[in-house]
């Protein structure tokens, strides 16, 4: 299934060099004490906005700065990393990827450097061996060569079996494995300085969630991750919201109602054809980019409904 899920994100260069042109300011958000967010497009893929469509997060400590996801190119990771620099000269010491997926993980080279240790789920490495190679072919006829000729594989080296403790001096950062549901890698990252939760795709805000792995593994995440007892969530695609209680909320609504009609239909014998026609229609007003994802996730869900 996962080659539909490429497919869609490579989508149309001219629509979403609209929605975020490489030219613009490379922009960060203060989101808490010391943590910054560049928020991505909600967009697809492409060259037009250097892949650039994924949330970026670092965090400040004395010792030095942990970055959280690094972008869907080199050429984006470049920008991400020249726009922390206006903020801190301070070592980069972690780079954490929150999953697999190319928006989060193409920017990588642009932080490898002496001392610098990559941080992911245990997960990870095997995913990215396996399925880097395909993503970078993929990608290319919307990227094009030039984007892609300097985005490397890089597998992290520290791994998170369930939590990992990363210490940047005067803050703790909580790293946790979550079981799976987005894409099978997930971890999030936790300032318990600040209560503030790095989500990466654990959460999605005004962009569609995306069920790249697991249906019901997603829905229960969703539903564990309301019982947060964070102050601020960081999404990984959309605005950080003031209430996420109620971000969540929309997202479970969401996958809670492909979830019911879908077995509703196995219940009545339809096919997946029919399905995918029909479920999820209801929400359709509630998010962005629904014709590009939702009968992806129809998808994914029937498949493994119809084994229940």
């Amino acid at each position: 299934m996962r080659w539909i899920f490429l497919l869609l994100l490579l989508g149309c260069p001219t629509r979403a060099a609209r929605a975020l042109g490489a030219t613009q300011p490379f922009a960060l958000h203060k989101v808490a004490e010391g943590i910054y967010t560049h928020i991505g497009a909600i967009a697809l893929m492409n060259a037009g906005n250097e892949g650039g469509i994924a949330n970026l997060s670092f965090i400040i400590g004395d010792k030095g700065i942990a970055v959280i996801d690094t972008g869907g190119s080199v050429r984006e990771g470049r920008r991400f990393l020249a726009a922390i620099r206006t903020l801190s000269h301070k070592p980069i010491l972690y780079v954490i990827n929150t999953h697999v997926h190319p928006d989060h993980v193409f920017g990588n080279g642009a932080f490898v450097a002496p001392g610098t240790i990559f941080v992911g789920s245990r997960k990870l490495p095997a995913t990215l061996s396996a399925q880097g190679p395909y993503y970078l072919k993929s990608f290319a006829p919307a990227m094009g060569p030039a984007m892609l000729a300097d985005v490397t594989i890089v597998p992290p080296t520290l791994l998170v079996d369930r939590k990992l403790r990363l210490d940047l001096g005067d803050r703790v950062l909580i790293l946790k494995a979550w079981a799976g549901g987005h894409s099978g890698t997930d971890i999030s990252v936790e300032d318990m300085r600040t209560k503030t939760l790095v989500a990466g795709d654990l959460l999605f805000v005004r962009h569609i969630p995306v069920v790249d792995d697991s249906l019901l593994g997603y829905l229960a995440d969703t539903r564990e991750l309301a019982l947060s007892d964070a102050a601020t969530i960081v999404p990984g695609h959309g605005p950080v919201p003031q209430d996420w209680h109620r971000a969540v909320a929309k997202q479970a609504a969401y996958l809670e109602t492909i979830k019911a009609e879908l077995q509703a239909d196995l219940k009545q014998g339809k096919g997946l054809a029919q399905s995918v026609q029909h479920v999820g229609e209801s929400q359709r007003a509630q998010w962005q980019l629904f014709d590009d994802y939702n009968a992806r996730n129809a998808t994914t869900g029937f498949a493994e409904l119809e084994w229940k």
